[in-house]
């Protein structure tokens, strides 16, 4: 399997989708608009996909790894823009917004919050899992409930390390 997310002419993350978003792709002066990523090569018997955004460049800044999107159940098929505003049926899960929000506002803590690398550029991870069921997970499921739903159902993944600007 092999993914690819566009990148801007500096090799960045595009400043739509990162910390220089303009406003109508921001919640909460938050950027809330996710990339699209292309997937090729998917496995036959694959009946979902599923998707983790993190950074582990964060550890020195916030003390632990960042979480920014957690997507399962996703059609077997190229993810869209903005997918949270689409048809497109899925499960959230929580991302490291929960620490500040709480419960008190989903639309930030399970969905996609974009990068905002307070220090310098980070490296963010993208993972896509091809799987080969639905994973047993309601909105809101934490990481570690994602990895355990997704033992002995993956058939392939692809990961990416997406770079975004500080400044």
């Amino acid at each position: 399997m092999k993914i690819n997310v566009d990148l801007d002419d500096n090799h960045f993350l595009p400043d739509k989708y990162a910390k220089f978003a303009p406003a109508e792709n921001r919640l909460d002066d938050i950027p809330t608009t996710n990339f699209p990523i292309k997937v090729n090569d998917i496995p036959t018997g694959t009946q979902s996909l599923a998707i983790v955004f993190v950074d582990y460049d964060s550890v020195p800044v916030a003390g632990f790894v960042w979480i920014h999107w957690l997507a399962a159940n996703l059609p077997v098929a190229d993810i869209p823009e903005n997918i949270a505003h689409s048809d497109i049926s899925y499960v959230p899960g929580t991302n490291s917004k929960y620490a500040q929000y709480h419960q008190d506002n989903p639309t930030l803590t399970q969905g996609y919050v974009g990068p905002m690398p307070p220090d310098k550029t980070h490296d963010y991870t993208l993972k896509v899992f091809a799987l080969d069921d639905q994973l047993d997970l309601t909105p809101g499921y934490f990481l570690n409930d994602f990895r355990r739903a997704i033992d002995g159902h993956v058939l392939a993944d692809a990961s990416l390390d997406l770079p975004a600007r500080s400044r």
